[in-house]
């Protein structure tokens, strides 16, 4: 089983998300919009939507990633962090599938490494749902004949 997070509800820019970033003001906020902004930079696929009160990116339907602020941090997180890669030791939890990574205004972040990391968490669903679409497709072939 796949187990991937689809949420029907995604589009292109959600104007919930531009309101969730207008309410979130200050250091955090700022945090908060950089990142969430490199994730939507992923790629033309990116979709986006307010799930559980914080700003989530989507591969068309399948969350990756999601950005959501504290009184004292941001969490940069993923739905699948469990299982990529995460070289320079950045990843947060021990849930079975989601990590984060937890940044605060008053610490440096590797912002090259945490930038690789969501461009991994990318790739690595566009991959999963790439394959889903090869699985439904040899189970449910098209009724179509090759002319």
């Amino acid at each position: 089983m796949n187990q991937l997070l689809r949420f029907s509800g995604s589009v292109q820019r959600d104007p919930a998300i531009e309101t969730w970033m207008k309410t979130h003001t200050g250091d955090l906020g700022i945090i908060a919009q950089h990142w969430f902004e490199v994730m939507r930079k992923c790629g033309d696929d990116v979709r986006e939507l307010l799930h559980d009160g914080h700003p989530t990116a989507c591969i068309t339907d399948a969350a990756f990633g999601y950005v959501n602020a504290f009184k004292a941090h941001v969490n940069v997180g993923f739905f699948r962090g469990a299982e990529i890669a995460d070289p320079e030791g950045l990843l947060e939890g021990t849930g079975k599938f989601m990590r984060h990574v937890k940044l605060r205004p008053d610490r440096d972040v590797n912002a090259t490494a945490l930038t690789k990391l969501i461009g991994t968490a990318y790739t690595d669903m566009k991959e999963r749902v790439r394959a889903e679409l090869k699985r439904a497709r040899f189970y449910y072939p098209s009724n179509e004949k090759n002319a």
